[in-house]
């Protein structure tokens, strides 16, 4: 069974664009493939944050794994900080990249340019990333367009460190996302939802009240013909509404378009509206259920041991190729 792993920051905020775009899927890969599923919580501090608003994103963000589906007796969930190996690998990758490399990474130049100070670890943080999967002899890493830069640059350095010292990294296969539903803006559908945007009533988390989620549906920008069809150029805000519906009953665009054949818009979105609420509801029930529990801690620590087992080994090996150390059997 090839192995996959996949990080995310423990933002605060995981929107239905962000589940429908990665989450859903981590639930079908887990039955496929040996998943390691890690909140990056050390990515997290590249830009300022609060530490107790950190620490409850980080608890957050592993309830909502397990909520959406995750089985920990089937993948591994773990807070990337509680393995060292991370941190020693980053640093170790961190000399095997070069100044330059680290400078062209595009998510570098974009937030290097929006402020006067900048962290250095925001310019050393895709080593520690590329240290996060090749930890793990990851075979496929699944990311969206945005992230394809990042992978790019792990396979050079694994490359690289396997040319300089010894064969030990596991070179990965990126696995891009199947062609399916991008979720836009409720407010402007042209735009894809972003949880950075102001405009609250424009994206919906996993986490807003169901009234509130109903509410935002109803308020969502479509146009003036009333008529329910799927054309994602003339219709944007419409289409949007039917991929929602599409990702999360696994019913066919056609299917939904045929369904709403002669429907007005009210009605429309009070469906749509309908769908996405009774899809939500019982992830947030699991989630309130995990949130006030000690099973999350349970199944963190055990998850934690698992990948540090892993991680240390590799880590080993890492060591005595670079000749770090005393040589260790």
């Amino acid at each position: 069974m090839k192995r996959i792993f996949s990080g995310v920051q423990p933002s605060g905020t995981v929107t239905l664009g962000n589940y429908i775009g990665a989450f859903k899927q981590f639930t079908e890969l887990q039955d496929e493939y040996d998943c390691i599923f890690c909140i990056v919580d050390q990515h997290a501090i590249t830009m300022p944050q609060d530490r107790l608003e950190l620490r409850k994103n980080i608890k957050s963000l592993a309830a909502l794994y397990l909520a959406v589906g995750i089985d920990p007796n089937k993948a591994t969930l773990f807070i990337q900080s509680e393995v060292p190996a991370h941190a020693q690998a980053g640093w170790m990758m961190q000399c095997v990249a070069t100044i330059g490399e680290l400078e062209r990474m595009t998510q570098y130049k974009d937030k290097s340019t929006k402020s006067v100070t900048v962290s250095a670890g925001l310019l050393t943080y895709p080593p520690l990333m590329a240290a996060d999967i090749l930890l793990y002899g990851t075979e496929i890493v699944p990311v969206g367009d945005d992230q394809k830069q990042h992978i790019e640059l792990t396979r050079d350095l694994a490359e690289r460190f396997n040319r300089k010292f010894n064969d030990v990294l596991t070179i990965p296969d990126i696995r891009l996302p199947k062609n399916g539903a991008r979720v836009m803006s409720l407010q402007d559908p042209t735009k894809k939802m972003s949880k950075s945007d102001p405009n609250k009533k424009a994206i919906i988390t996993l986490l807003d009240d169901l009234k509130t989620i109903e509410k935002k549906i109803k308020s969502a920008v479509t146009d003036s013909d009333g008529v329910v069809a799927f054309d994602p150029v003339n219709k944007p805000g419409v289409s949007n509404l039917l991929s929602i519906e599409a990702a999360l009953t696994d019913a066919t665009i056609d299917e939904l378009v045929a369904k709403y054949d002669g429907i007005g818009y009210g009605d429309f979105k009070a469906s749509v509206a309908k769908a996405v609420t009774e899809h939500l509801a019982p992830i947030q029930s699991r989630y309130a259920e995990l949130i006030a529990s000690d099973e999350l801690d349970r199944i963190l620590d055990e998850g934690a041991e698992k990948a540090d087992a892993i991680a240390s080994r590799t880590l080993k090996k890492m060591e005595n190729a670079m000749g770090l150390g005393r040589k260790r059997k």
